[in-house]
Order: C-alpha cells, then sequence, then structure tokens
C-alpha cells in the first residue's frame, strides 16, 4: 500500500477554484490507477475523478465534468485535483485514493487499497 496526504482544501466563494494535491509516499505512484472521492454529510462517498496508471486515461463524475481536471505528476509522486466554477453542491470531504495497476479500469471502488484521511471543501453561496 502507499501512504495518502491530501492538501489544498479550504472555504471558497461559488464560482472560484482550488486545487487540491495528493502526496504520496512509501511507494511510486507510478503503478497505480489514481483517484479522487468526495463524500458529503450524510451522503455516500463517490468518485469524482480517477486517472489511470499507464495511458493517463481519465474518467470523471458528470457533476464535475467540464469543472474538475484530475492530473499526476509521477516524478513528484503527486497527484492533483483543479476545481473550477465551484458549486455549493460541490462542498464534501475529498478523499484521495490508489487502485493497483492491475485492477478493473476504471478501478471498482473496493479495489482502491489506500486511502488519506481527507480534505475539506467548502463552496459558500
Amino acid at each position: 500500500q502507499v501512504r495518502l496526504v491530501e492538501s489544498g482544501g479550504g472555504l471558497v466563494q461559488a464560482g472560484g477554484s482550488l486545487r487540491l494535491s495528493c502526496a504520496a509516499s512509501g511507494r511510486t505512484i507510478r503503478f497505480y490507477n489514481m483517484a479522487w472521492f468526495r463524500q458529503a454529510a450524510g451522503k455516500e462517498r463517490d468518485l469524482a475523478a480517477a486517472v489511470s496508471w499507464n495511458l493517463g486515461s481519465t474518467r470523471y463524475a458528470d457533476s464535475v465534468k467540464g469543472r474538475f481536471t484530475i492530473s499526476r505528476d509521477n516524478t513528484q509522486n503527486t497527484v492533483y485535483l483543479q476545481m473550477s466554477s465551484l458549486k455549493p453542491e460541490d462542498t464534501a470531504v475529498y478523499y484521495c485514493a490508489a487502485a493497483p495497476y492491475d485492477s478493473d479500469w476504471p478501478p471498482r471502488t473496493n479495489e482502491y487499497n489506500s486511502w488519506g484521511q481527507g480534505t475539506q471543501v467548502t463552496v459558500s453561496s
């Protein structure tokens, strides 16, 4: 497993932007599919965006398409989530997760075997 630490969350007004970072340690993320999940209060944890380990394929939830961009820098062992045009409904705890290279694409939720502690994103109206 790889250790993941998220940062970059905070309070932002609707229409604003934030960039989340996920710093990995312990293992290289080069052979991991990486993802950002989010969990709003009282709701289930859902996938926001994922990026594959090899060709850089991406997958986004319909609710964030065109507004969020996931990227990875294997040399820095870091994954990013650039969030723009934020809406109050984007308010949630955002979690970084890693699934091994031999998982499905996109990985099933139960294939992610490493999770960060989460970072809070709050979007005010």
